[in-house]
């Protein structure tokens, strides 16, 4: 099987340039085809000459995803289930915003693995098997594609990346924060990090890594529950994370970046919906300066959670608000196509 050119790092496509007696400044082209450019075969490098890329076809192999299948939102959300180059599938989301005042917004929701092995109990890609990891060329690629449905849609770029789709990211490290330089980098696609956000279930000792990477991107927590007793139910992974964990580790990673960290918190019905619940969130929040998205639970047929009532929601993000903490109640996208948060799962 011929090697994926996309897996070399500079300096070893650099060193095969040099075996075959070519000059390094080959290397820097070939790397402006592949990620500046996001070319899909050597044919299409058309500043090296033929035999230089038939010896790269010869040599190498470009793995792009595909679109196997494309839906449409009736708010106008696209959810695609991408097909990778070994058959596996996953699934990304392009969001644009529905706000009258800001219509250049467009997001997408892109996943770094095939499955996931967290078995989150409201999340439908926490009842699949985790496959494998996505490599940074494969998350990539999702921006890359997500960009172009955005700009053949709707005129507009890609604003905004989010990694909440499937897989836990933070078990992907490697690969998350190679394709987060690529999609940054000047020599990449160009995107500024404050514009990407990666959410976590909450790995502790990963959060701590990012805090000693300097990371520039945004971090999110699945929180879900402000106390153990209540997210180990819906949430394992806080066995061995535990919230004091979790939050010297946050703290850890806002004193190495200075980066706000925002709480993600679904408001599930006569579950975690009680003014107690909210008082927790509001402790909770006290140890590291953050803001908190209220989201709407979208419901899967694995599991049997409700939404809470408007009533409910109201008083709660108003406990919050009253107590001085940036809240911010997100809306569902993309419900009728399983677009929606916690619904991604890569099936047909």
């Amino acid at each position: 099987m011929k090697q994926d050119i996309r897996k070399l790092t500079d300096v070893q496509l650099k060193d095969w340039f040099s075996q075959h007696g070519e000059q390094g400044f080959r290397a820097k082209q070939v790397h402006e085809w592949l990620w500046k450019k996001s070319a899909l075969s050597f044919e299409q490098m058309t500043n090296l000459s033929v035999p230089m890329r038939d010896l790269l076809n010869t040599n190498f192999e470009i793995r792009p995803l595909t679109i196997d299948q494309e839906q449409r939102s009736n708010d106008g959300t696209i959810k695609s289930s991408f097909r990778l180059f070994d058959g596996n599938l996953v699934e990304g989301v392009l969001i644009p915003s529905l706000r009258t005042d800001d219509t250049d917004r467009m997001t997408a929701c892109v996943s770094s693995q095939v499955g996931c092995s967290l078995t989150c109990k409201f999340c439908a890609t926490g009842y699949m098997d985790r496959k494998r990891n996505l490599d940074a060329a494969e998350i990539y690629d999702q921006v890359v594609t997500i960009d172009r449905q955005a700009k053949e849609n709707y005129n507009v770029p890609l604003s905004n990346i989010v990694y909440m789709g499937m897989g836990e990211p933070l078990l992907n490290y490697k690969n998350v924060l190679e394709s987060v330089d690529r999609i940054t980098s000047p020599d990449g696609l160009g995107m500024s990090p404050k514009r990407i956000t990666v959410s976590t279930a909450g790995i502790a000792k990963m959060i701590r890594q990012l805090g000693d990477d300097a990371v520039k991107f945004n971090l999110a927590l699945s929180l879900h529950a402000a106390n153990d007793l209540k997210r180990d139910q819906i949430m394992p992974i806080n066995e061995s994370n535990t919230l004091e964990v979790l939050g010297d580790a946050l703290s850890y990673f806002y004193k190495k970046t200075g980066t706000r960290i925002t709480f993600e918190y679904i408001l599930f019905y006569n579950f975690n919906d009680t003014m107690q619940d909210a008082q927790e969130l509001w402790k909770f929040t006290k140890r590291v300066p953050a803001k908190i998205n209220i989201i709407e639970y979208n419901p899967i047929a694995e599991a049997n959670f409700k939404n809470t009532d408007s009533q409910t929601l109201e008083k709660f993000a108003g406990f919050l608000d009253s107590k001085g903490v940036m809240v911010n109640v997100r809306r569902s996208r993309g419900k009728d196509i399983d677009a929606a948060c916690g619904q991604l799962a890569g099936k047909k």
